[in-house]
């Protein structure tokens, strides 16, 4: 016969960014150019200040709130998957140059450029 030992400790409310379903993936479109890596990202409603670029390894991770706005007549419609804020993680790989990384937010749509690395030859000079 088996026991189930079961433990239970006390839980941290999870905030509501890190639960499941709380950001949507935005639109994005993704060129590879001769010197660079071009990401478009379509998030409208979102502020410049509130977007949020990370890169761990070769991963970019791209985070960004909607600002939110409670109309005075507001009603739950089922729109509430719609005001979700944005979140885009891509594994892009070690041959890009991320300090060199560019944005810019123009009318909700997001253009990112990542310029590659030099090729290094065996001795060390670069190509």
């Amino acid at each position: 016969m088996h026991q189930i030992i079961r433990s239970h400790k006390l839980r941290q409310p999870v905030p509501a960014f890190a639960r499941k379903g709380a950001f949507r993936q935005p639109h994005y479109d993704c060129r590879e150019q001769m010197d660079a890596l071009k990401l478009v990202l379509y998030i409208p409603g979102v502020d410049a200040a509130g977007v949020d670029l990370e890169v761990r390894g070769p991963d970019l991770i791209v985070t960004a709130p909607r600002s939110h706005l409670v109309r005075a007549n507001w009603r739950a419609l089922h729109l509430e998957s719609v005001q979700r804020d944005y979140r885009l993680h891509l594994r892009l790989g070690f041959s890009l140059d991320y300090d060199a990384l560019h944005a810019e937010l123009l009318e909700g749509v997001l253009t990112i450029t990542i310029p590659k690395k030099s090729a290094v030859t065996a001795d060390g000079a670069a190509a």
